[in-house]
């Protein structure tokens, strides 16, 4: 499983509001057909799931601004991709939890 960490910014908008943008963003992840699981942050979207429906799902995230009117749009990803377990959002922060209590 790999842990996505996506940041979608629509340019050329006229507003420097995103909102619009990134409920949207929330409605396309909400109804994607693949099996990911998703957390909305402040400043990003993380999305987890396997490599090829996260990629999927990011590409059709990336199209969201273009449909709402955006001229230009700027999507960065971070992709967290282990192979030697399981990894999930929930997992990696009882990691850094457990990790805490030893300092």
């Amino acid at each position: 499983m790999a842990i996505v960490q996506v940041t979608i910014v629509p340019l050329g908008t006229g507003t420097p509001s995103v909102g619009e943008y990134v409920a949207a963003i929330q409605r396309t992840l909400e109804e994607a057909p693949e099996k990911v699981r998703y957390q909305l942050t402040p400043m990003s979207t993380i999305v987890e799931g396997d490599l090829d429906d996260l990629l999927a799902v990011v590409r059709r995230l990336h199209e969201v601004p273009f449909k709402r009117g955006a001229l230009r749009v700027s999507t960065s990803i971070t992709i967290d991709d282990r192979r030697d377990k399981v990894g999930t959002m929930e997992q990696k922060m009882a990691s850094v939890a457990e990790n805490r209590k030893r300092l």
